[in-house]
């Protein structure tokens, strides 16, 4: 008797090479975008601006930029010594 398998579930623990640095961009970069607006703040309020480390912090968006951006490149790269490995080992 053929029974249906039950249906794989992904869970969190099958994180693929790059998952925690595009995790860790996100974070960084949300950062970022709200020191950004916390710093533009004052400028549409008319109050005094912050002081210049405030708009450095802002800054931290490119990075977690970068840094998500760099673990989408090693997940494609894991993904295509993957899909070599298995083009390989089928001929």
């Amino acid at each position: 008797m053929n029974t249906p398998s039950a249906p794989s579930d992904a869970s969190s623990d099958d994180s693929a090479p790059g998952d925690g640095l595009v995790r860790a961009g996100a974070i960084v970069f949300i950062i970022g975008a709200v020191a950004t607006l916390v710093t533009v703040a004052p400028l549409f309020l008319g109050t005094d601006p912050f002081p210049p480390i405030a708009y450095g912090v802002c800054m931290l968006m490119g990075v977690g930029f970068l840094v998500a951006g760099a673990g989408v490149l090693r997940s494609i790269g894991a993904q295509r010594r993957q899909a070599k490995a298995v083009a390989a080992g089928g001929n």
